[in-house]
């Protein structure tokens, strides 16, 4: 049975967007490879500011899909830098659905954790900055 729950208060989402047939199969559920791409763009927004510049992933630590997504859905990413080495930073990306707006039902659809590390001009690994 699904779950539904809130969308996160006081927290803005790094990236909406809402899939089109295009980018699902014949059932209408959402290619898992193109919710993939979207986390991977939602967690690198955070990831280039604090890295002040270029950044390239090079891990996905986790992937957990917890319920599928639907053309029409509302999808939500929220993206937080959650540890900075020297040359890395690790984000954690959650993703709602919002289905049926007008009723606001919203379900947690994934879950996810990314590396990406801070490149230079020649994409070469570089210090992240100490903010």
């Amino acid at each position: 049975m699904t779950q539904f729950v809130e969308l996160p208060e006081n927290k803005q989402p790094a990236l909406r967007v809402i899939p089109m047939p295009a980018d699902a199969n014949t059932y209408g559920d959402v290619f898992g490879g193109w919710i993939m791409a979207q986390v991977d763009l939602a967690g690198s927004i955070p990831a280039v500011r604090r890295a002040n510049g270029r950044v390239a992933t090079v891990a996905v630590n986790s992937f957990v899909f917890k319920e599928p997504v639907f053309i029409g859905d509302l999808v939500s990413f929220y993206a937080d830098v959650v540890r900075v080495g020297n040359t890395s930073i690790t984000v954690d990306v959650e993703v709602y659905a919002e289905r049926s707006r007008a009723e606001g039902r919203v379900v947690k659809v994934t879950e996810a954790t990314l590396t990406y590390v801070a490149t230079d001009e020649s994409r070469k690994p570089r210090v992240v900055p100490r903010n």
